[in-house]
């Protein structure tokens, strides 16, 4: 037989949502089982960049200083070339937060944290090697998920079923919720290059005929995203390496040394950009939050910190109610009316980069010249408060509403 768990709150997916929303919900003593497919959250080239309003919510959870002992670098200027000209395009040392700064930190260390401090929780169950298959539907009621482990198949009945299992949820998917694609021009790939003290300091990304990569720097190393156009990742293999190494050292010539490094494809992720939203993010017993409800392109980084307001905002509106019984439709619906203007809001931003900006490097065959928007920012200092306040803080940040009142 399939082994069958009841709790009050499933939630598929242990990312940043996922884990999130599961430590605030244990954290106010309600019954919360996250599933995770995978054995660890051991993973390259997730995001990485833990904005201000993430740093400010662990301020308000009381574990930041806990938070900034991991190891992490801390961006707090950005910076872009255009052809041979450099400039600056944002300042984040004036963002309303405590951390003033974009902290950039693995994935996998952000989530072992929130699983440790969601731990101290009895509230709280982690289920890993956990790929959940589909949504539990009885008459027209999300009643759980089912799914397989290395102990054979499970059900977990709950009376509240939370999809943040990514961009390709098998949640929404059976249970029929309509994605609306908004398309992409590109597609990343991933690299790893290892960083000399002598390279620049900075995180900064840089455009020239044709072709755009974006450097983080990671103390020790560079994680590097080349930027091409929508399918074209098999015609860039076909060139072959060699080829690849003579792209990126044409972008930067400090990297000559290091691109012979890259010795095999296996060493290159391959982000596909989808850009998506569902128009409608719940239905009875089910409601979507993160990737799950809203993919976003990686301009901007902006997609884990998305996920961990839209975690908030539900732990938020749900987790009181919650406590005593399950959530009508209604109710539920009201996490999509609180996050959805500051998803579309950011959605259209990313958007009219990627149509006014991105797509016009990629398919120019002309020297680029740096746009009047830029000569503004890198001129006017002041000015650079607005990327940064867009970026850092986004539109309607959460903030935590909830009591601690579950602790051991």
């Amino acid at each position: 037989m399939d082994e069958q768990i009841a709790t009050r709150c499933c939630v598929a997916g242990g990312g940043p949502a996922g884990m999130m929303l599961g430590f605030l919900l244990a954290r106010m003593g309600v019954d919360v089982t996250v599933l995770e497919k995978h054995a660890d959250f051991l993973r390259d080239f997730r995001g990485d960049t833990v904005h201000p309003s993430t740093l400010e919510l662990m301020h308000e959870l009381g574990i930041l200083d806990e938070f900034l002992k991991l190891p992490h670098q801390e961006v707090r200027e950005l910076s872009a070339e255009v052809g041979k000209e450099s400039v600056k395009i944002g300042d984040f040392t004036h963002v309303p937060t405590h951390c003033k700064f974009v902290a950039l930190m693995p994935q996998w260390d952000f989530l072992d944290f929130v699983k440790g401090q969601a731990q101290r929780y009895p509230a709280f169950h982690l289920k890993m090697q956990a790929e959940v298959t589909s949504a539990l539907i009885e008459n027209g009621a999300v009643t759980g998920v089912r799914g397989n482990s290395p102990e054979g198949p499970f059900e977990i009945h709950a009376d509240l079923t939370v999809g943040a299992d990514g961009r390709r949820s098998a949640v929404r998917k059976s249970a029929g919720l309509e994605v609306i694609d908004l398309g992409a021009p590109m597609d990343v790939m991933w690299i790893r290059l290892s960083r000399d003290p002598g390279d620049p300091a900075q995180t900064f990304g840089h455009a020239d005929t044709g072709k755009i990569l974006v450097m983080l720097n990671r103390e020790t190393y560079w994680q590097v995203a080349f930027v091409i156009p929508k399918g074209e990742a098999d015609e860039v293999k076909r060139k072959g390496l060699d080829a690849f190494r003579q792209e990126l050292t044409t972008l930067q010539p400090f990297l000559s040394d290091r691109v012979q490094e890259l010795t095999d494809w296996k060493q290159v992720s391959l982000l596909t950009v989808t850009v998506d939203r569902l128009r409608r993010w719940s239905r009875r017993g089910l409601v979507c939050i993160g990737d799950a409800a809203h993919a976003m392109s990686p301009i901007g980084g902006v997609g884990i910190n998305l996920a961990i307001q839209d975690a908030v905002a539900a732990a938020n509106i749900l987790g009181p109610i919650l406590r005593d019984r399950a959530p009508t439709e209604t109710e539920l619906a009201k996490v999509q009316q609180r996050r959805e203007l500051p998803t579309k809001a950011t959605q259209r931003l990313q958007i009219a980069v990627q149509n006014r900006v991105i797509r016009k490097v990629l398919g120019s065959a002309q020297p680029l010249k740096l746009p009047w928007a830029m000569k503004l920012l890198d001129r006017w200092a002041f000015l650079r408060r607005i990327p940064a306040r867009v970026l850092g803080v986004g539109f309607r940040p959460e903030h935590i509403r909830t009591p601690d009142i579950g602790s051991r």
